[in-house]
C-alpha cells in the first residue's frame, strides 16, 4: 500500500532537518577541535619557551668568603660615600684583595677562572654598606664563560674536573642573575643583560606612539568627515590600504635612504627607530580609525548638530570619543607589530653592540627583537638560554603594553 503524499513529505523535511543538524554539530566540534588546536599549540610554545628560559635567568658562580677583617683593605668609610667611590676602591687594591681571597679558597686554578671585572660587584657590596669593611663578605662572583659551559659538561677536561670539584665542595652553584634584568649587552653570556634592549625598546615605542597615534587619528577623521569623495580622495585610500600591506623592510630601506640622510649622527638612535616604525604603523590606525569612525551611528552626528554643535565640535567632542575604542584596538595591534619587528630597524643600523643602555631618544641603542636576533646567532650555549629569557621579558613587554591599550580601551567604553 502506497503511503500518503503528506507523509513521504514530512518524512523528507525530518530526514533534511537531521542532516541540518547533524551538519551543525560537525561544524560546532571541529570549530571546538581547532579551538583546542590551537591553545595546545600556544600553551606547548610557552611551556617550551618558559622552560628554556628558567636557565636563562641564572648565572654560574663560584662563591667564597673575603675576610676584610686583616685589615688587607685600607681605606677611609667617608669614600665610599664620594661619586668616585669605585676608583678610590680600585686604587686601594680591592681588585687584589678579592684575587688573593680568591685563590686562598678556590686555589690558583680556581681563581684564574672568575669574570673579568667581577671584584666591582664587591665593591657595589662595600659602597652599599661600609660596615662590611670591617668584616667578613660572602662573595658570589660570576664565573668565566669556559668554567661555566665546563659545569653544563662542555669544554676541555681540566675544566670539567675544576667545575665538578668546586660543585661537590658548593663552591660552584648556578643562582638567579637580578644583574641580567639590569645590565647591557657583553661578549659573554655570563655578563649579559636585557636592559639596554629594553629600554632601547620603551624609547623607540614611546617615539612610534607619539608620531604614529595623532597623525593616523587626524588622517582618519579628515578622511572620514571633511574629505570630498572624488578621485583624489579615492586614491589615497587606495595608497593607504597598500601602505598597510607593504614588507616592513621597504620602511626599513625608506628610513634609511630619508631619515638617516637628514639625521646621519643619530644612527641606530631609538629617534630613528621611532619615526621608521610611525610609518609602518600609521597606515594601520588609519584604517582601524576610519571604520570606528564610520561605525558611530549619524544619528549622533545630527543630534549634535540639531542643537547647535559645530561641526568640529560634533567630531571632536561627540564622534571621537565614541570611535575611540575601535581606534585603540587598531593601535594595540600596530603597536605589537612594530614592537616585534626586527627587519626595518637593521637596515638603519640597531644591530649595533651596544654596552650601555641609552641615556635618550638620541643616543645609541637596539631593541628587544634585535637583541634577540643577536644572541641567537652566537655559538655559545649559554646565549641560547639567555635569548630564551629575553623572549620571556619581549612577551612579558607586550603583554603589559597591550594590558594597558585594553584597560584604556574598556575605560572609554565604559564611560560611553
Amino acid at each position: 500500500m502506497n503511503k500518503p503524499a503528506s507523509y513521504m513529505h514530512d518524512a523528507a523535511v525530518a530526514a533534511r532537518l537531521k542532516r541540518r543538524y547533524a551538519a551543525e554539530r560537525r561544524f560546532k566540534a571541529l570549530g571546538m577541535i581547532a579551538v583546542m588546536f590551537s591553545a595546545l599549540v600556544l600553551a606547548f610554545l610557552l611551556l617550551t619557551m618558559t622552560a628554556n628560559a628558567l636557565g636563562g635567568f641564572k648565572r654560574t658562580e663560584v662563591r667564597f668568603p673575603i675576610d676584610f677583617s686583616t685589615g688587607l683593605l685600607t681605606i677611609d668609610p667617608a669614600q665610599l660615600q664620594s661619586p668616585g667611590a669605585m676608583q678610590a676602591l680600585e686604587g686601594a687594591g680591592l681588585k687584589d684583595v678579592v684575587a688573593f681571597a680568591a685563590a686562598k679558597e678556590l686555589g690558583d686554578a680556581g681563581a684564574a677562572q672568575i669574570q673579568d671585572g667581577a671584584w666591582r660587584e664587591v665593591g657595589k657590596a662595600l659602597i652599599a654598606d661600609p660596615a662590611r669593611l670591617t668584616g667578613k663578605l660572602d662573595a658570589s662572583l660570576p664565573a668565566s664563560d669556559d668554567l661555566a659551559a665546563a659545569a653544563r659538561g662542555d669544554g676541555q677536561q681540566d675544566l670539567r674536573s675544576l667545575a665538578s670539584s668546586l660543585q661537590r665542595d658548593n663552591k660552584l652553584v648556578r643562582a638567579f642573575d637580578w644583574g641580567f634584568l639590569s645590565r647591557g649587552d657583553a661578549t659573554g653570556a655570563q655578563e649579559v643583560g636585557i636592559w639596554g634592549a629594553l629600554k632601547g625598546s620603551m624609547l623607540t615605542m614611546l617615539v612610534t606612539l607619539a608620531l604614529a597615534f595623532p597623525v593616523g587619528v587626524l588622517s582618519a577623521v579628515y578622511l572620514e568627515e571633511y574629505a570630498p569623495k572624488n578621485r583624489w580622495t579615492d586614491l589615497i585610500e587606495v595608497s593607504i590600504n597598500n601602505l598597510a600591506a607593504v614588507p616592513s623592510i621597504i620602511f626599513g630601506l625608506l628610513g634609511l635612504a630619508v631619515f638617516l640622510a637628514l639625521f646621519p649622527n643619530f644612527r641606530s638612535a631609538p629617534l630613528i627607530g621611532g619615526m621608521t616604525l610611525a610609518l609602518m604603523t600609521m597606515p594601520v590606525i588609519v584604517i582601524s580609525g576610519r571604520n570606528a569612525i564610520k561605525a558611530v551611528p549619524p544619528s549622533i552626528r545630527d543630534a549634535a548638530l540639531a542643537v547647535g554643535a559645530s561641526r568640529v565640535q560634533t567630531v571632536f567632542h561627540h564622534v571621537l570619543p565614541l570611535a575611540l575604542p575601535g581606534i585603540l584596538t587598531g593601535t594595540i595591534i600596530g603597536m605589537a607589530r612594530a614592537l616585534g619587528e626586527t627587519a626595518p630597524l637593521l637596515m638603519i643600523g640597531m644591530r649595533a653592540f651596544v654596552a650601555s643602555p641609552p641615556d635618550g631618544f638620541t643616543s645609541p641603542a637596539t631593541v628587544l627583537p634585535v637583541q634577540i636576533f643577536l644572541w641567537s646567532d652566537e655559538i655559545d650555549r649559554g646565549f641560547v638560554e639567555r635569548t630564551s629569557a629575553a623572549i620571556i621579558v619581549l612577551l612579558l613587554f607586550l603583554l603589559v603594553m597591550n594590558g594597558l591599550a585594553i584597560y584604556l580601551r574598556n575605560r572609554f567604553e565604559k564611560r560611553w
